[in-house]
């Protein structure tokens, strides 16, 4: 395997509040052909973390240390214009909310044509071949090209969200919770997707979840954040069977049994403070 993409020391912070640490000092790395899951709870820092990637922290925020190294370069500090060649191009991003993440107004092979037209210069009978190669690759028919997004249901959309993120054939896909707002059995359809897309095209994916569940399914390796931190992170079976860290322990304590047998238990946040202190 190789190593794509490392990040060193990431620290970020609101622009008026220097002190308050919202992602700290988070390190880890990311190889071609594997899965990396960011899991943790809402507020723990993982979508910040991966905005922090992409250079698309709001101006609220900012990225007071560290370094996001992809293929040897490091993207903190270097110009809009170098960074929008990067995004689209050499790293696809899936985001949050398909319900609201496509352009209303837009057909959805306008939408995917964008990347393609700024990032390989596709135009004409070529555009309109490759919008209806990666429909078809997500399992839309290719004349849905003029359906507008509200003519699509939620997984049909989340396809489509795919199929722009993936359309110049990146080296690395972010994911970030796609499978928000779906049920079970389309949650599994995408899940499924991604994993051929990500074998087929030896790509390295960042897949962002709060769902243990979705990180035994998917994951070569976990990374676990608490408060902005990691917490715990390794290879999958390692964390999922031996975890080390109260944080890990008690999400995984939430998760039900295949079976329904064994009780949850909600995460007790006082005795998880005396737990990581010690």
């Amino acid at each position: 395997m190789t190593e794509l993409l490392r990040i060193e020391g990431l620290t970020v912070t609101p622009q008026n509040a220097p002190d308050k640490l919202l992602v700290n000092n988070v390190s880890f790395t990311l190889e071609s052909g594997k899965t990396t899951c960011v899991v943790g709870e809402s507020g723990s820092g993982k979508s910040l973390t991966a905005l922090s990637v992409m250079g698309l922290l709001s101006s609220q925020l900012r990225l007071a240390q560290g370094k996001v190294i992809f293929q040897g370069q490091d993207l903190v500090g270097i110009s809009n214009d170098e960074l929008r060649k990067i995004r689209g191009g050499r790293i696809g991003m899936i985001f949050q909310e398909p319900m609201t993440s496509l352009n209303p107004v837009l057909t959805i092979g306008k939408q995917i044509s964008e990347t393609l037209i700024v990032h390989q210069g596709l135009g004409g009978q070529a555009l309109k071949a490759r919008i209806a190669a990666l429909l078809e690759q997500v399992g839309i028919p290719a004349g849905r090209a003029s359906s507008y997004p509200d003519e699509l249901s939620g997984g049909q959309r989340q396809r489509v969200m795919i199929a722009m993120s993936i359309a110049c054939e990146p080296a690395m896909l972010i994911a970030d919770e796609p499978t928000t707002a779906l049920d079970v059995t389309v949650q599994a359809q995408i899940l499924a997707l991604l994993n051929e897309l990500k074998t087929r095209m030896n790509m390295a994916m960042l897949f962002i979840t709060h769902d243990f569940g979705v990180v035994a399914d998917i994951a070569d390796d976990v990374v676990v954040m608490f408060r902005g931190e990691i917490v715990e992170s390794g290879p999958v079976a390692e964390v999922l069977h031996n975890p080390q860290h109260p944080y890990t322990q008690a999400l995984l304590a939430c998760v039900p049994d295949a079976d329904g047998k064994r009780p949850l238990k909600p995460i007790d946040y006082a005795w998880l403070n005396e737990g990581a202190a010690a």
